[in-house]
């Protein structure tokens, strides 16, 4: 027999337990996703808290990574994510404490993840956006400067026609917000877009993005950002926009493929995550996953914006410069950027 023993709790306590449980019982305005109620635990104690959304959703806290600021946690994924056999990570950081967002690399220049690390020592460094011979094709800000636009132009049918596409990017803005916006950079002025220019490979292409087109522009003013895309969360809905932002397979980022993923997002409440799963086999049967799954994964935990990062062989998180995943060429891929948090 279980022997209970019932203690006399105070009352204005008990309203709060009450008050906190019908918090967590009610949908948030942003599209249903889920979000935290974050219990932080004691200095150095590794309790992922009994109310986390995601342990609920059976990803396990990890400690073998060495000791992290008690603002940030990594989870490993469970067995299966999305129907298939999955390894995956998310590290995640309460942007509402000391966690710093960063932008690391330059418009052009080869690094490793570990080489990032050497000379950041940031505890959380993941791949960051496109690139091709050495130089960035991806969003890269830092100090409110664009130190490299998204890029402008995209071929297609064996480079006789041609798109200007609005790709995502994900940032801290200067209100403080991160948010993720669909940009363009013309005449280097960079606007944001309420949806995607409706580009389609294949169909007649459009004209250049400007201040008024498409409708809605607004000037894109962010702090710290990252470019990439497809663009799988806005405002707390999925969206999955391959197809306008020209992330068709033709660009290489084979979107309803299996394979190692990277992606960027924030939870309602300010919980930035970095997720990273292996895949093409580099642990026999497991694949990897499609965006739509990535895009799944991501609104599960609470993301309420979210960005694809770069993936399949550039796919690697470091916890305290180490490795997670299996990076799927065998070693690390030298990349242009990472993103971080410290």
């Amino acid at each position: 027999m279980i022997m209970i023993k019932f203690r006399k709790i105070n009352l204005a306590v008990l309203l709060a337990l009450i008050c906190m449980q019908t918090l967590w019982s009610c949908n948030n305005d942003k599209g249903n996703a889920p979000d935290w109620t974050w219990e932080d635990p004691a200095p150095n104690t590794p309790s992922a808290g009994s109310d986390s959304v995601i342990v609920a959703r059976g990803w396990i806290l990890q400690t073998s990574f060495g000791e992290l600021p008690d603002y940030i946690r990594v989870y490993k994924s469970p067995s299966m994510l999305q129907g298939k056999s999955a390894i995956a990570y998310v590290a995640v950081a309460d942007m509402n404490k000391q966690a710093t967002f960063s932008v690391l690399g330059d418009a052009s220049g080869y690094k490793t993840p570990s080489e990032f690390y050497q000379t950041q020592q940031a505890p959380i460094i993941v791949n960051g956006g496109y690139f091709w011979e050495g130089s960035s094709l991806s969003m890269l800000c830092r100090n409110g400067q664009i130190i490299c636009p998204n890029n402008q132009i995209e071929y297609r049918t064996n480079g006789t026609v041609l798109y200007y596409p609005t790709r995502g990017a994900f940032g801290l803005m200067d209100d403080g917000s991160y948010k993720v916006n669909w940009i363009y950079t013309n005449n280097n002025i960079t606007y944001a877009y309420p949806a995607p220019a409706p580009n389609k490979s294949g169909a007649t292409p459009l004209q250049m993005p400007s201040a008024t087109y498409p409708s809605g522009a607004t000037l894109w003013k962010a702090k710290t950002a990252i470019g990439a895309g497809p663009v799988l969360i806005k405002d707390g809905k999925p969206v999955n926009s391959f197809v306008e932002e020209l992330f068709d397979d033709e660009s290489g980022v084979q979107p309803e493929i299996n394979a190692p993923r990277t992606a960027i997002g924030i939870t309602q409440s300010g919980k930035m995550i970095f997720f990273v799963c292996e895949g093409r086999n580099m642990t026999p049967g497991i694949a990897g996953l499609t965006l739509a799954d990535e895009t799944n994964i991501l609104r599960d935990l609470g993301c309420v914006e979210a960005l694809n990062l770069d993936g399949g062989g550039s796919s690697c998180l470091l916890v305290n410069g180490k490795e997670t995943i299996k990076p799927s060429d065998g070693t690390q891929r030298k990349v242009v950027t990472a993103v971080s948090f410290k």
